[in-house]
């Protein structure tokens, strides 16, 4: 299939069906989210507050939001936003570059000025107007007659053959060591092999292991979130850097994932856009877990045998 441009993606597709309920519910929200994204380009525009609007938790939005629209909604907000200046720039009598910085929402003209340009490849002043009407005439037309509504959800699509699996897990007591700056380093598997050593002293070491975090690092600096690495444990006293979190009863939708990392990327989007919306359910507010089959990294760093558990509830 060819790429289609943010617009195309974005703008609303011929249909014979009205949207089942629970894919009304998520293009509802989205689509609510969008509207106050247009009607508020120049102030500043918090993901907390989108989550609010669309119904769902921060943590949990920026996902779906990106599954839906195909842009995360900073990408969406900043592609609005560059958009609207070069509509300013193409006026008969262009405004000051610090006017259209603040009609745009940007903080300052040398802010507006350095998105521009990691945009477009020039400076504002520098831009060639005529060759990018003409580039961007197809979009424009779409934009024109459609506006950004999706009014229903992209095609469903599983190439690597996915499957959800609906489970309830009863509560359950987690030892963790919890790593910051999981991205850099060996921190993560150093840690797994601490709390592996002290698992096997306590007798913990056959007991079910996971990984979680409670940030999203797609809105996290990378440096400031911490991930948890987990296993199964009652009757210990927490010491150290050993603590201890017991998390309620959930239900959770179960994807098993065979292979490389992207496998989970991949598993993660097919989950948040394509099999959520048409489930009847909504996340939970908990984190999405990694549930490994056998120890953490038992099959070394460039394969993962591990099932991923979204927490769930009825929408």
């Amino acid at each position: 299939s060819t790429a289609q441009t943010p617009a195309q993606r974005t703008a609303p597709r011929p249909s014979r069906r009205t949207p089942t309920r629970p894919a009304a519910l998520y293009i509802k929200g989205v689509n609510a989210a969008v509207d106050h994204i247009r009607q508020n380009l120049r102030r500043p525009l918090r993901l907390t507050a989108l989550a609010r609007i669309a119904g769902f938790s921060p943590y949990h939005f920026h996902r779906v939001f990106q599954a839906i629209i195909g842009e995360t909604p900073a990408d969406f907000v900043m592609r609005l936003r560059l958009d609207r200046a070069v509509a300013r720039l193409a006026g008969p009598r262009p405004p000051p570059m610090a006017r259209i910085a603040t009609d745009c929402g940007f903080a300052s003209a040398s802010d507006f000025s350095r998105a521009f340009k990691r945009r477009f490849g020039a400076s504002p002043s520098r831009f060639d107007l005529g060759s990018w009407r003409t580039g961007r005439r197809t979009e424009f037309d779409l934009l024109a007659e459609h506006g950004f509504h999706v009014d229903r959800l992209a095609a469903a699509s599983n190439p690597d053959r996915f499957r959800v699996r609906l489970r309830d897990l009863p509560a359950r007591t987690l030892a963790y060591i919890r790593v910051s700056n999981p991205y850099a380093g060996t921190a993560v598997v150093d840690a797994c092999h601490r709390l592996m050593n002290w698992a096997d002293r306590n007798g913990f070491i056959d007991n079910p292991w996971y990984g979680y975090q409670w940030e999203n690092p797609e809105l996290v600096p990378l440096d400031r979130c911490r991930y948890h690495v987990a296993v199964e444990a009652d009757r210990f006293e927490p010491r150290g850097e050993i603590g201890r979190y017991r998390f309620p009863p959930i239900k959770v939708a179960e994807v098993r994932v065979r292979g490389p990392i992207d496998a989970e990327v991949r598993a993660l989007m097919w989950l948040y856009g394509v099999w959520l919306p048409r489930s009847g359910y909504v996340p939970d507010d908990q984190p999405c877990f990694e549930a490994w089959d056998g120890r953490p990294f038992a099959h070394g760093m460039n394969h993962f045998e591990l099932r991923i558990w979204l927490p769930v509830k009825r929408a």
